[in-house]
């Protein structure tokens, strides 16, 4: 029952943006920008031509700009020496800054659960093939998987 609710909150919400960006009334000075890291589970209504000027796709970050998102992530994080950011950028291919940061989360979470002190490569690696079976394992990716 909760999720049909918060289903069809979601679809009110829509339906209300549909019908702001189709209205009857100029819109001259109103300017809509919309971001996702999720574009696959965009209702396909949203992207009917005439809606959005522009659609703007930033690529996923390249191996740079990953080692610099692990930095920024694991910046506060103490650190065991054999850390290696540019190793991890590698065997984090096709990985969004968001699920960089969900590795450096699952990697404090851990080093919190095992009791050490510093954050070691075994849990950068043990976190990104948590994250790697979490991606393999969506079978789903329609609009429906976001609510359960």
């Amino acid at each position: 029952l909760h999720l049909s609710i918060r289903r069809q909150r979601q679809m009110c919400i829509r339906d209300r943006l549909l019908s702001e960006l189709d209205g009857f009334e100029s819109l001259e000075n109103v300017k809509v920008i919309a971001a996702t890291n999720r574009p696959e589970l965009l209702d396909k209504a949203l992207l009917r031509p005439g809606r959005f000027d522009r659609i703007v796709e930033i690529p996923l970050p390249g191996i740079e700009g990953r080692e610099a998102i692990f930095k920024v992530h694991a910046k506060k994080m103490p650190l065991d020496k054999n850390v290696d950011f540019a190793k991890l950028s590698i065997i984090t291919d096709g990985y969004s800054g968001a699920e960089i940061k969900a590795v450096t989360i699952d990697v404090g979470m851990n080093a919190i659960s095992e009791g050490v002190t510093k954050c070691k490569m075994s849990h950068f690696k043990e976190a990104i093939y948590s994250i790697d079976a979490k991606r393999k394992g969506v079978k789903n990716n329609g609009p429906d998987r976001l609510y359960g």
